[in-house]
């Protein structure tokens, strides 16, 4: 999405241990007008595929999962990063390491949210190693329902997440793709 890479580099920051900053518009202050569009493009790239449910995880993924959500016409269920007293009775629940946070959080979805036969696409800010999208395909197949596919805003191209996903049958769809990111620069795919 060009109108997208043109915001990365006018607005995202590169911050050291190989962070794309880009908190003003996607993940902190969020553009919602932006986002909208960025909805639709993820409906236009799944418009072929039957999607019962878009699935994210906590925190910075669910902005842009409520918006496709939205566009699909779907319920939005998003993993929760640590087991809370309003989450009762049984839960699929899978490790996760955060990139971010630099720690292993076990995500949790309730059982009563996804149903065998649901057709889940997978949605998130980035993807960079892909141990989120990973956890939360298991968690969709625990449930005996299927991965319709996996949009992401930010792929890091060259952390292989993603690649590793698609190396596992899964589509996975990036709004921009980065191939090289450091502080003299953005090189897109």
């Amino acid at each position: 999405m060009k109108l997208l890479e043109e915001r990365i580099l006018a607005e995202g920051k590169v911050s050291a241990g190989d962070i794309l900053r880009v908190d003003s518009f996607i993940n902190h202050r969020i553009d919602v007008s932006f986002s909208t569009e960025m909805a639709k493009e993820v409906k236009r790239l799944f418009s072929d595929t039957e999607i019962t449910l878009v699935l994210t995880v906590e925190a910075s993924g669910i902005s842009i999962a409520t918006l496709v959500a939205q566009q699909l016409g779907v319920p939005l269920v998003f993993a929760k990063k640590h087991q809370t007293t309003n989450l009762d009775g049984a839960l699929y629940s899978e490790p996760a390491w955060s990139y971010t946070h630099q720690k292993e959080n076990n995500i949790v979805v309730s059982k009563e949210y996804i149903n065998a036969g649901d057709k889940v696409l997978l949605v998130d800010d980035f993807l960079a190693r892909g141990a989120a999208l990973s956890a939360l395909a298991k968690i969709v197949e625990k449930a005996g329902a299927t991965v319709a596919g996996a949009a992401v805003v930010i792929e890091k191209e060259y952390q292989g997440g993603g690649n590793a996903l698609r190396a596992k049958g899964y589509r996975v769809e990036a709004l921009a793709k980065i191939l090289k990111l450091s502080e003299d620069g953005i090189v897109f795919g």
